[in-house]
């Protein structure tokens, strides 16, 4: 079930992001991640978050500001079973655009979007970690 981010479910949202981005990002400092978490949690409950839960758990979810997309993020043991498509779709099916950064690194998140209709605008460089990144867009 997808639903929208409760305040008690800060936590659990929180350390699914830490522990996913020192994963997936692994060319990054992991203190890089530490460092931010305590603003990140700050920000999530003033996004437009909705999370995925099943029987045992939040298991995902995916975070807004407008229609950026400031992240999806399933837990380790979730990944690879559907969960970050359906959140997508989700998001896909309440805006009729949608933008995103993602790490040139991060092969497996690019190769995600590109295959659910996700163009590359144009290539950068993130300021905060100096890894270079794309800019993509669904909804051309």
């Amino acid at each position: 079930m997808i639903r929208k981010l409760r305040k008690d479910d800060i936590e659990r949202v929180a350390h699914i992001w830490l522990v996913t981005n020192e994963s997936a990002h692994d060319f990054i400092p992991a203190a890089y991640w530490r460092d931010n978490f305590a603003t990140v949690k700050e920000m999530l409950l003033q996004a437009e978050v909705y999370v995925y839960e099943a029987g045992n758990g939040i298991q995902g979810f995916v975070g807004l500001s407008g229609d950026y997309i400031a992240g999806i993020f399933v837990c380790e043991e979730a990944q690879s079973k559907g969960i970050g498509k359906q959140l997508l779709d989700y998001v896909k099916g309440i805006k009729k655009r949608l933008s995103l950064s993602v790490y040139q690194k991060n092969i497996r998140a690019v190769r995600f979007y590109k295959r659910e209709q996700f163009q590359i605008l144009q290539e950068s460089t993130d300021e905060n970690t100096g890894e270079k990144e794309y800019q993509m867009m669904w909804g051309l």
